[in-house]
């Protein structure tokens, strides 16, 4: 094994160890994503995903899932408490009164009084007069009021992440990038660590690449299990918080028993060789992505 799991408690009912926060509280290592999940599946995945063990659920303004997302939730019988919920402020919502009343809205959709986790989803810095920390201080007015637990940045750079803590009242707790063996986006992730801030990362299959790998199908064959489990397993070992999508009952389930084995470092050199620096980058750029 290339490093220790987490030696903090797992959360209630569920096997999946956690990380602690910079506010103290844990997050779990493992999450359920649900970008590109319809709402017309999003109830059931939820639901399927908190049935096999996930406690932690990340979705977005973005995604137009949340009302889904927080009834399955509300219909899991699972206490609010032992649930940890991300959710991120959209493109569109960054001027500061658009910011919080786009708070108040998911907390509704979500049918929850807070959020364990609220993001500014892209830095937008070629919109927005260049102001990536426009919507910064109604995410710091949720967390000072109660209804987010920790805040953070998702897409954010070293120089946007700078830019926020330069007029920050409370910095950032969470920098959320894209990191997968392909793109491990390294120096970012040694960056936000430095910093105390708790390092996620989406994408973490490379968009489904890293289930067809033959590097990471050959390691899972000497292990007896998938390239996913894998892929997962040295993403965690490196301290990342990972929330990998599918819709499946049974992959759900093996992603949960990414904890059942250990890595070599024979088989971690292997997998770090699989970097491709920015040619293994598969979502937008965050200096250029612009979509409102």
């Amino acid at each position: 094994m290339n490093a220790p799991l987490p030696d903090d408690a797992t959360t209630a009912s569920s096997p999946i160890p956690t990380l602690t926060l910079p506010t103290g509280l844990p997050i779990p290592v493992l999450g359920f994503g649900t970008y590109k999940v319809a709402p017309e599946d999003a109830y059931d995945a939820v639901s399927r995903a908190l049935e096999v063990g996930y406690r932690h659920i990340d979705t977005a303004q973005m995604y137009g899932n949340e009302a889904e997302v927080g009834a399955a939730l509300d219909a899991s019988g699972i206490p609010r408490e032992q649930i940890f919920l991300t959710t991120k402020v959209d493109n569109s919502n960054h001027e500061p009164e658009r910011a919080a009343a786009s708070i108040a809205q998911s907390l509704e959709d979500l049918r929850t009084d807070y959020v364990d986790l609220l993001l500014v989803h892209w830095p937008l810095p070629t919109l927005y007069g260049g102001d990536v920390a426009l919507p910064w201080p109604a995410l710091e007015e949720a967390f000072n009021t109660g209804g987010a637990r920790a805040i953070g940045l998702s897409n954010y750079e070293r120089e946007h992440v700078e830019a926020v803590r330069a007029v920050a009242t409370v910095r950032p707790h969470v920098l959320q990038v894209e990191a997968h063996p392909f793109f491990p986006n390294a120096n970012l992730r040694a960056y936000a660590q430095g910093l105390g801030m708790v390092f996620e990362a989406w994408s973490p299959l490379a968009r489904g690449r890293a289930i067809t790998d033959p590097t990471l199908r050959a390691i899972g064959d000497e292990l007896g299990v998938s390239a996913a489990q894998v892929t997962l397993r040295w993403a965690i070992d490196r301290g990342h918080v990972v929330f990998p999508k599918t819709l499946s009952s049974q992959r759900m389930a093996t992603n949960v028993d990414a904890f059942s084995f250990s890595l070599s470092p024979e088989q971690t050199a292997r997998i770090d060789a699989l970097n491709e620096g920015e040619a293994g980058r598969t979502g937008s750029h965050p200096t250029t992505m612009n979509r409102l």
